[in-house]
């Protein structure tokens, strides 16, 4: 198991985070730091944990200093990186001790060479660890028609296989891209590989002032998922995906290729052919509130 950590001035929470992946009951785990640049005493404390646990145990990278996406993104393409399975790491939550066990555990009963994404749900702290609260759990199961519009969970709960990190690569690392964990969710269910969502939360996940995402209890605030329809963000979102996209399309399924070939026409039609052609794609969010939004979104020409 690769642990794929981007760190960038972590000083503050890193150490509990590393704590908690020596903490792993599944023992065999390599983490992969790649620092991008920071100022304080980050790498100081990787070197430390570093000379503790010895350099077949802790690797640390330089990263591309380009922002958190682009740095997991980055240790994706890494050729030194190989595993069997990957798990993307934040540098500020606390893992629980089974993490990785669990997930290697599903993981373990897919098909190797089908990709395959493991993922959960979240326990919510602030900065002094105390609890405030899960993440939210959707009824509505992972698929393609969904990720397109809405990413399911963070990437600080995934773990993927080689199949996945394959599909994964088959995408340049510097075009333009959302957000890395959208993007994961994305490829996968593009790709026709299974996505679980444990609803048993795999880590905590602190909300503090330096978070580049934050997660609120109930997810997106209804002001904050209105305010998005007066803004091309939705739209410009979808031009960056459907880009993306046609570089894993000779790995997408006939029905995953109709799904996107069909919201991709639709975005460029008038209103009446607009909301048919998405209706026919099946596309929607995880929740009522976000399929009444995403309506909208479709009678505005947003998406």
């Amino acid at each position: 198991m690769a642990i794929l950590l981007a760190t960038y001035n972590g000083e503050r929470f890193l150490a509990e985070q590393l704590d908690s992946f020596e903490a792993q009951t599944w023992p065999h785990w390599q983490v992969w730091a790649s620092d991008d640049g920071s100022s304080d005493a980050t790498l100081a404390l990787l070197q430390q944990y570093q000379q503790r646990w010895g350099e077949e145990r802790l690797v640390i990278i330089k990263g591309p200093a380009q922002g958190a996406s682009r740095n997991f993104l980055s240790m994706v393409h890494h050729p030194e990186i190989q595993a069997d399975f990957y798990a993307y790491a934040d540098q500020d939550d606390i893992w629980e001790d089974d993490k990785l066990e669990r997930a290697a555990t599903w993981l373990l009963k897919q098909a190797p060479n089908t990709s395959a994404l493991y993922c959960t749900r979240t326990r919510l702290v602030d900065a002094n660890n105390q609890e405030l609260g899960l993440s939210p759990l959707f009824k509505r199961p992972p698929s393609f028609a969904t990720a397109l519009m809405r990413n399911i969970t963070g990437g600080n709960t995934m773990v993927f296989n080689t199949a996945l990190r394959q599909c994964l690569q088959q995408v340049p690392v510097n075009i333009p891209l959302v957000i890395f964990d959208w993007w994961t969710y994305i490829v996968v269910t593009a790709t026709g590989g299974p996505v679980y969502f444990d609803p048993t939360p795999g880590l905590r996940y602190r909300q503090h002032g330096g978070n580049l995402i934050g997660m609120s209890v109930n997810g997106p605030t209804l002001a904050s998922r209105v305010g998005k329809l007066f803004t091309h963000e939705l739209r410009h979102n979808g031009d960056l995906n459907i880009a993306g996209l046609a570089y894993v399309r000779p790995w997408m399924p006939d029905d995953t290729r109709r799904i996107l070939d069909l919201y991709a026409h639709a975005r460029r039609q008038w209103l009446l052919p607009r909301l048919i052609g998405f209706k026919r794609a099946g596309l929607h969010r995880l929740t009522l509130a976000g399929d009444l939004g995403l309506l909208a979104a479709a009678v505005l020409n947003r998406l």
